[in-house]
């Protein structure tokens, strides 16, 4: 059985190395890169499966390296850092990561936690196979392709991040169904996500705007949003 890759973004010798062993008495395999530019460098030879990024590297934040693995990969991101605020942990979340452990960590949580990500991660990919039945969703001039897990408008791809891919395709899998934000928050994000519903309107901001899909993804004032039935 091929053992699950994680790549491990961080400048500090001592963490990095304490990470990679743990993790990999835990049957994973994994590389260490000591900065951003390195990192993206791995992620390509590397292919992993998940990524571990420290906030501060030496050469870019890894708010940056975020931004760009989720723009161009479909990988869980787990951000640690010694930044404890809860805006921090907002900040970070929305930029694209997963969950975010703060130093000093056990490392049975990190590993825990891990399990945890893998697995809701294996899951949904799973259940968007099912659900889709290999088949595209399409409204307007916009095509959703779950097994790629690739949007397209008007035959150009739309570049989403993987929570924003994931909101859209549950809003589309229930069209005209009324979801509360918390609802949305449990289903995408998983139940404990640190953050709270402001997430949720952030990305359904963003999915608006890059779908020019104002009047389909609608609000519900005082309860949530829902997609809209007619569509086309």
């Amino acid at each position: 059985m091929e053992k699950t890759k994680i790549l491990i973004i961080e400048d500090e010798e001592a963490i990095a190395d304490l990470l990679a062993y743990g993790l990999e008495r835990e049957g994973f395999q994994t590389r260490i890169a000591a900065s951003g530019s390195d990192g993206l460098r791995m992620l390509e030879l590397f292919q992993p499966d998940m990524l571990l990024l420290d906030w501060m590297l030496p050469d870019q934040s890894g708010l940056d390296i975020c931004k760009k693995v989720t723009a161009s990969y479909n990988r869980p991101i787990v951000m640690i850092t010694a930044r404890s605020d809860i805006t921090d942990k907002i900040l970070g979340l929305e930029f694209g990561a997963d969950d975010y452990i703060t130093k000093p960590f056990d490392l049975r949580e990190v590993v825990a936690r891990i399990r945890t990500i893998l697995r809701r991660f294996t899951q949904a990919n799973q259940n968007t196979d099912e659900e889709s039945g290999d088949k595209s969703i399409r409204f307007r001039n916009i095509i959703v392709l779950p097994d790629e897990r690739l949007v397209k408008k008007s035959g150009e791809p739309v570049d989403l991040t993987p929570k924003e891919f994931d909101l859209l395709l549950t809003l589309l899998g229930h069209r005209g169904k009324i979801f509360t934000r918390s609802e949305l928050l449990d289903f995408v994000w998983g139940y404990d996500f640190p953050g709270d519903t402001r997430t949720v309107d952030t990305h359904i901001q963003r999915l608006r705007k890059k779908l020019d899909a104002g009047e389909l993804i609608t609000t519900v004032f005082g309860i949530g949003y829902k997609f809209e039935k007619k569509a086309d």
